[in-house]
């Protein structure tokens, strides 16, 4: 697999570094875009992911939350797997260094022009963290982030659209509901398929469902500055 960005590292807010992975706008510049990865890491698929965005105008930053105690941390798809990258985001990870990590990330491009994010899973609901609370922000994307229910009470402060599969197992139907009844201001998208539909690497993968999402995420941003 070729891609075009690079790992680079960067400093964050403790004085830490960590590899983010960057790659420039193709054409006219956009805007900038911090693009958050799944539990497993800054993987192929996230590169790949990053590299599209940037392909329709957005310089993109997709940053390794976890280098701090799992350097370089990529897992695949397979049972094991999935369980190492569990144990790192629930039991090794600090959630809040990772809203501070992105932040550094929308710092860093905020004075380019227009910043957006997106996040897929595990960074689904640090998008909606940082929707919440970073004042930097144009726009939000988050694809199926399993903890937004429980962060139904935080209040977005940029426009944000979610995506949601109804036959995903791990967020039930009765959490996104409770998202959209609270939110009326939030577009909760529900699509027929199951969790992580936007990978082509997983079982769950929904090709019309992850282009209709990508549509959508794209006219949210464009509609906003980028």
């Amino acid at each position: 697999m070729t891609t075009r960005g690079t790992m680079v590292s960067m400093k964050m807010s403790d004085g830490a570094e960590i590899g983010v992975y960057h790659v420039q706008p193709k054409g006219a510049r956009r805007g900038g875009l911090v693009l958050i990865q799944e539990i497993f890491g800054v993987t192929d698929h996230i590169k790949e992911t990053s590299d599209s965005y940037a392909d329709e105008g957005y310089e993109v930053l997709a940053p390794a939350l976890y280098d701090r105690v799992a350097p370089n941390f990529q897992a695949s798809y397979e049972p094991d797997d999935v369980q190492k990258a569990i144990k790192v985001a629930r039991e090794m990870h600090s959630f809040p260094q990772a809203l501070e990590d992105t932040q550094t990330c929308i710092d860093a491009l905020k004075d380019k022009g227009p910043v957006f994010i997106t996040g897929y899973c595990y960074g689904g609901t640090v998008t909606w963290a940082m929707a919440c609370r970073s004042g930097d922000l144009a726009a939000a994307s988050g694809y199926y982030g399993g903890q937004i229910p429980q962060m139904a009470d935080q209040t977005p402060t940029c426009p944000t659209i979610l995506h949601f599969g109804r036959h995903d197992h791990g967020i039930p139907m009765e959490g996104v509901e409770k998202v959209a009844s609270l939110h009326p201001e939030v577009g909760v998208h529900i699509y027929e398929a199951g969790h992580g539909f936007n990978s082509d690497r997983r079982t769950d993968y929904h090709a019309e469902s992850a282009k209709l999402a990508r549509e959508r995420t794209l006219e949210l941003f464009r509609g906003h500055g980028g």
